[in-house]
């Protein structure tokens, strides 16, 4: 498999084509907190641009609604993470494939 390094990640091209990684992980809770905080922005964009009238008060059941929000997606993600850990460990505690004495990686 080779891997190429750009810019902006790395892409590996394996059996099914080019494919694309993140540097880091994809973190849900991140984009649902940075979604509430750029919709308070846009929110008071209009009202500055004469669009629309938003109340000073708007932004904190915008934002601190979308924290809350941002947290339990954080919560959803991490059992989901931490379930598929363990069933990822459990396959390395089962028997090896071959038990004749070979070292061969399965």
């Amino acid at each position: 498999m080779q891997r190429h390094e750009s810019g902006h990640g790395a892409v590996r091209h394996g059996a099914g084509g080019p494919r694309r990684e993140f540097r880091h992980g994809f973190r849900p809770a991140r984009f649902v907190a940075g979604l509430c905080v750029l919709t308070a922005a846009l929110l008071y964009g209009g009202d500055a641009g004469g669009a629309w009238h938003t109340p000073w008060w708007v932004a904190f059941p915008v934002v601190v609604g979308g924290f809350f929000v941002a947290g339990l997606v954080a919560a959803v993600h991490y059992g989901v993470r931490r379930r598929a850990a363990i069933s990822a460990s459990r396959e390395n505690r089962e028997a090896p494939a071959s038990t004749s004495g070979s070292q061969a990686i399965r």
